[in-house]
């Protein structure tokens, strides 16, 4: 095998290059992989602009991927090269003790793919091949493509949130944000017994898409009379729990003033890293805050959700494009002139 691949490398900040790079050396306890398909993820497009910290140059981004195992280090035991897989976004240690305790996603040596922070720079997926530990590998069921698959990591976020949240039967839940994880926690929620989904957004397609996923009622979160219709709609009561999938102080405050007395709120998105809270709502509402970072376990259910059709990503793919043209679709996408949801790069 030649020793150099071509990779879309962030050589400074707001400039990607198609380059020559060497090809990733693999541990005794790594996998190479042949990337099929890789998606662009709204924090790479975040951090291309080197506002979070998370992505020094140089870096390959790139962390939502699948592809097919090309190489098995010497100590890898039950996986065999031509295997189609995907990949936690997420590499844990599996000793400290929170991996013992079963939450690998809060990892004290936690490493992302296609980070590049003070702490670390793990190269990513934006690239003909990517090295990844074999404790973090999921194969693929024969009915779930490589583009399919490259959108399990998001998925499993949308699970993980929906998993940590108590739902009961019947319940009513508000879903603030209806972006790419929006929509997924949607159809989660629709899986999953809730009786009503009230859907927010400020942008019309993004609540067209939130009514093909299940939502039940889809309405403008930049309506002042928003919660005075959620209130509507919930019998005067509020609903029992909400998502803010944003991150915004504006968020925050929809998302807390939808629920009830005793909601549960549960909060993914973290656009702004600092927010106001309106504390006497919630310490007088008795409502329950619990944040939701990235997966723990989930991506197995989530190919399986997507193989027997409960679960469709293909509705939030705009478009599958050449690895040599990313630099141009991180453009539109930084812009934000076009209301895209998912571009997934292919090498």
């Amino acid at each position: 095998m030649n020793n150099k691949m071509k990779a879309l490398v962030l050589t400074e900040y707001k400039k990607l290059e198609y380059l020559d790079y060497p090809i990733p050396v693999i541990g005794a306890d790594e996998v190479l992989i042949k990337v099929k398909a890789c998606g662009i993820c709204g924090s790479d497009v975040h951090g291309y602009d080197g506002s979070t910290g998370r992505r020094i140059p140089p870096v390959i981004m790139g962390h939502e991927a699948s592809g097919e195992i090309v190489e098995v280090g010497t100590g890898v035991n039950g996986w065999e090269i031509g295997e189609r897989v995907t990949f936690d976004s997420t590499i844990y240690c599996g000793k400290c003790d929170y991996c013992r305790r079963g939450l690998v996603n809060l990892c004290d040596n936690r490493r992302v793919l296609g980070v590049s922070c003070k702490e670390y720079r793990q190269h990513g997926a934006f690239a003909e091949f990517v090295a990844v530990p074999q404790q973090i590998l999921y194969r693929l069921p024969d009915k779930v493509s490589f583009e399919q698959a490259a959108l399990v990591e998001p998925l499993s976020i949308a699970f993980h949130a929906k998993n940590l949240t108590p739902i009961l039967l019947n319940d009513s839940a508000v879903v603030v944000g209806s972006g790419m994880i929006g929509l997924l926690i949607i159809q989660t929620l629709k899986i999953s017994g809730v009786g009503k989904i009230i859907a927010l957004d400020v942008k019309p397609r993004r609540l067209e898409l939130a009514k093909k996923c299940g939502a039940d009622y889809c309405l403008k979160s930049d309506d002042l009379s928003v919660t005075k219709e959620i209130s509507s709609l919930t019998h005067s009561k509020g609903a029992d729990i909400a998502f803010d999938v944003v991150g915004t102080e504006q968020s925050l405050a929809t998302a807390i003033a939808s629920l009830r007395k005793g909601g549960n709120l549960t909060l993914i998105g973290n656009i702004t890293p600092e927010v106001s809270l309106p504390l006497q709502c919630v310490v007088t509402r008795q409502i329950s805050l619990r944040g939701s970072c990235a997966s723990n376990g989930e991506y197995g259910a989530c190919l399986d959700f997507i193989a027997q059709g409960s679960i469709d990503v293909d509705m939030i793919m705009d478009a599958v494009v050449p690895l040599k043209d990313g630099a141009q679709w991180f453009d539109k996408l930084y812009d934000n002139k076009e209301d895209l949801l998912k571009i997934l790069l292919e090498p």
